[in-house]
Order: structure tokens, then C-alpha cells, then sequence
């Protein structure tokens, strides 16, 4: 269980630094069933035990100490986020869960991570935080570091849908097409196998492939 990186790298993409009241609105996002929302997003990317595994803008770290949890004792999990204050919560949930994940400060369009390391990449309530080109420099990231044959899960808002409270201070933030992100991702070599609404909100998902 470890992090690195104290500063705050360089990036065009929306930063979220307040990792204190993080967890709460996930909370209040998902009615209350934050829990069970994890569980149901890590289902739709069919982690298997052994796998290797990414969380690109893992904020405060639950998903990623949950992933671990289901890739067990010989899988790997790695969470990056461009907030040190995000990564240093992460950090302190792992260890207090006793739970073997890496958290590190880094940014999308740059993973500190070889070619071909992970099984599986996940990408939730994240890509609509990142212009246009950034986000082609994130998939053409995520594309680099999977494994052939290996798999992204996408989460984010779709059209918003005249919400108001908590779930319009996500949307303020914006909202990815659906149609775009199976785009944004076939551009890079991601093909999709899967995808639909999430069943919360506007969430919708995309399942893809790296392609042959």
C-alpha cells in the first residue's frame, strides 16, 4: 500500500482536490447505496481473480480497494489520480482496510506505467472532467497500457436530465455521449463489446476490447 508524489502534476483537465467531502457525495449520488453501485460497476467489467488492474481518476480510492478484494492475493490493482490530497486519502482507506493497492499522483494523458501491464482499466464519473483532445490522449493512454486482449470500463454522465440537487453539481461539471466514448475509444484501438445505461441517473457504461 503505497503513493507517490506530493504535487499536483500538470494538467488541462479538471482537478477535484476535495477528497474530504468525496466520499459523502458518491453517497448521496448513488441514494445511499454506494456499496452496492461499486459492486455493480466492477460486475460489468467481469474482473476475473488474478487480474491485473488500473483505476484512472480513483479519487478517494473505494473502487480500487474493492477491485482488489475480487482479483484476490495474486492480482494487482493500481489507482492514479492527479489530486495528492485524493491519492493521500486512498492511501490511508487501503492501509486501513489492511489492503494491498498502489495509489499514485499522476495524470491520464500520461500513465507511469509500461506497455501491455494491466488486464483491465476503469475509467468512472472521470472522462467528462477532460477536453476533447485530452480525452484522445487518455484512451490512446489506456490503450498502451493494456494487455492484447485486454478490457476498459468506462462510466460516465450521459445527457443530463433536468436533475437538480447533488446530481446537478456533478452535471455543472458535464456529460460525455455515450456515442462519443464508444468512438473516442474504437479511435484508439478499444473496440466495444458492451455498453448501456448503468440504471443511476444518466449514467451510462462502455465495455471495450483491445482489438486485434
Amino acid at each position: 500500500m503505497s503513493s507517490s508524489g506530493d504535487t499536483a502534476p500538470a494538467t488541462t483537465g479538471r482537478v477535484l482536490h476535495w477528497a474530504a467531502g468525496y466520499d459523502l457525495l458518491v453517497w448521496l449520488l448513488t441514494h445511499r447505496s454506494d456499496r452496492a453501485f461499486r459492486e455493480q460497476l466492477l460486475a460489468l467489467a467481469h474482473l476475473v481473480v488474478g487480474e491485473s488492474v488500473l483505476d484512472i481518476g480513483c479519487g478517494t480510492g473505494t473502487l480500487a480497494i474493492v477491485a482488489k478484494r475480487q482479483v484476490g492475493a495474486g492480482g494487482k490493482v493500481f489507482g492514479i489520480d492527479a489530486s495528492p490530497a485524493m491519492v493521500t486519502r486512498a492511501s490511508s482507506k487501503a492501509a486501513k482496510a489492511a489492503v494491498d493497492v498502489c495509489f499514485k499522483t499522476a495524470v491520464v494523458e500520461r500513465l507511469p506505467f509500461p506497455e501491455a501491464q494491466f488486464d483491465v482499466v476503469l475509467s468512472t464519473l472521470m472522462l467528462h472532467h477532460l477536453p476533447r483532445k485530452l480525452r484522445q490522449q487518455c484512451a490512446r493512454e489506456i490503450r498502451r497500457v493494456l494487455k492484447p486482449q485486454g478490457r476498459v470500463l468506462v462510466v460516465d454522465f450521459g445527457h443530463p436530465q433536468g436533475k437538480s440537487g447533488v446530481l446537478a453539481h456533478f452535471h455543472r461539471h458535464g456529460h460525455v455521449d455515450p456515442g462519443e466514448i464508444v468512438t473516442l475509444l474504437d479511435e484508439a484501438g478499444l473496440h466495444r463489446i458492451e455498453s448501456g445505461p448503468v440504471g443511476i441517473s444518466s449514467l451510462h457504461f462502455v465495455l471495450a476490447v483491445v482489438g486485434a
